[in-house]
C-alpha cells in the first residue's frame, strides 16, 4: 500500500467499514479482461476469518466464472466527501474502503439454506423476519467468499473520527 498513512489496520474498525457497506464489487477472470460485477452481500466473522456470502440466479455470466474459477478478488467502499483543500489549493475524497481476495465455494443443500436464513436474510432488520418464497431456493445460488488476504483504507473527514 502506497499510502501507509491511510492504512487501516485495526481488525474492528475494518468491520465498521464493511458494515457500512452496502454493495462488494466481486472481480472475476473472464480470459483477457476481468469481469466486474457489483452485489449485495452478508459476512460472518470466525474464529478471526472473515466470509461474503452472495446470492443470485444459477445462470448468467457471475455464476458461470465462479463455477470456472473458484477464486475472486473484491472491493467496497463507502465515499464520505469530497473536499477542497483551499489553503493547499488541493481537492480529496474522504472515503473508507475494503479489498482483497478470496475463495469461492458454492454452497448446497442444508448450508445454502442456512446461509440464507442466517447471514443473507439477517443482515438487515427489514428481511431478517421476512417471509420470503422458499420455493426460489432452489433456484438460487449462494457464494461463500473466504477471505484470503484483506486491506483496508480510509481518508477520514477532517476533523471526524479518527480510524
Amino acid at each position: 500500500m502506497r499510502r501507509k498513512d491511510r492504512e487501516v489496520t485495526d481488525f474492528n474498525t475494518i468491520l465498521e467499514i464493511i458494515d457500512g457497506c452496502e454493495i462488494i464489487r466481486l472481480g472475476l477472470a473472464d480470459g483477457e479482461f476481468p469481469y466486474i460485477v457489483p452485489v449485495n452481500f452478508a459476512y460472518q466473522v470466525t474464529d478471526g476469518q472473515i466470509a461474503f456470502y452472495i446470492h443470485g440466479a444459477m445462470a448468467g455470466r457471475k455464476y458461470h466464472l465462479m463455477q470456472r474459477n473458484q477464486k475472486c478478488s473484491f472491493e467496497m467502499d463507502i465515499p464520505l466527501q469530497m473536499e477542497c483543500l483551499y489553503d493547499k489549493h488541493d481537492v480529496t475524497m474522504r472515503y473508507q474502503s475494503v479489498m482483497g481476495t478470496a475463495d469461492i465455494t458454492l454452497l448446497e443443500g442444508e448450508e445454502r439454506q442456512r446461509a440464507i436464513d442466517d447471514i443473507i436474510m439477517a443482515r438487515h432488520e427489514e428481511t431478517r423476519h421476512f417471509d420470503y418464497n422458499r420455493k426460489d431456493v432452489a433456484a438460487t445460488a449462494v457464494a461463500k467468499l473466504t477471505v484470503r488476504e484483506l486491506t483496508a483504507k480510509a481518508n477520514p473527514i477532517a476533523g471526524g473520527p479518527d480510524l
